[in-house]
């Protein structure tokens, strides 16, 4: 196996005055080049820290975060990230607001553009390019969102739970398109960690689910899911699997 990302001994403290709270106890995991991984847990249980010690916004009490067997911090590989709310800047339309994370990347502005377009077309938006986010729903919204973080062809997309402001039918249309663009190996990105409460969603386009104990978490399993891709949500198989998810998770 190809390990592209690790977590080591992870424990996370946070301090309070005269008390301190032991959010992530002791969590160690590796996720594979090419490998679709969720994360699920009950509330609390660290889901989002693991997230931002990933991105490099917070560092663990103790542990390691490695990409390609350095330092997170001193690694090359590059990372994107779409959290629950599209977080998109509203006095900008959509293509400057997927063009704007292109500009340390690329110098010359048509070639930005080309690139930020290409991207809005791939994710089914073009024609909005130069709407603005009011002018939106909130699928499109989060369609900006993904078009902005693979425009920067990602090693990792971290997904934070990007699914849960949508409604069903929305939901269901983003998860198998971006199942489609990760299945595609000439297109960003080949890895993917998704954080997730939605054990259907975890089991429909995972890989791998790692299910947290509440805090202090620890893993309480690794999870293969084996079913065969496109993975049909009504069969008795995956029913079983969600079954089997949820017995680990009540444990």
């Amino acid at each position: 196996m190809d390990q592209f990302l690790t977590l080591e001994n992870i424990h996370m403290e946070y301090k309070y005055r005269k008390t301190s709270i032991v959010s992530i106890e002791d969590i160690s995991f590796s996720i594979n080049r090419n490998e679709f991984v969720s994360i699920i847990g009950p509330s609390g249980c660290g889901k989002s820290t693991i997230v931002k010690m990933i991105l490099g916004l917070i560092s663990p009490t103790s542990g390691k975060v490695l990409m390609d067997g350095d330092d997170l911090r001193k690694g090359e590989g590059r990372v994107s990230v779409v959290f629950q709310s599209a977080a998109l800047f509203p006095w900008l339309d959509v293509l400057q607001n997927v063009e704007i994370v292109l500009e340390p990347l690329i110098r010359d502005k048509e070639e930005r553009i080309r690139v930020a377009m290409k991207y809005i077309k791939m994710v089914g938006i073009d024609g909005f390019e130069n709407a603005y986010p009011r002018e939106l729903s909130g699928g499109m919204k989060q369609r900006v969102a993904i078009a902005r973080a693979l425009s920067t062809s990602p090693d990792l997309l971290v997904l934070d739970e990007p699914f849960v402001g949508l409604d069903v039918f929305a939901a269901q249309a983003m998860r198998e398109e971006l199942l489609d663009l990760w299945d595609d190996q000439n297109l960003p990105p080949h890895t993917v960690l998704m954080v997730t409460h939605n054990v259907d969603e975890a089991v429909q386009m995972s890989d791998r689910i790692i299910i947290l104990s509440k805090r202090p978490s620890h893993i309480i399993q690794a999870k293969q899911i084996t079913l065969p891709r496109p993975r049909n949500t009504r069969s008795d198989e995956f029913y079983r699997t969600v079954d089997d998810v949820l017995k680990i998770m009540s444990g």
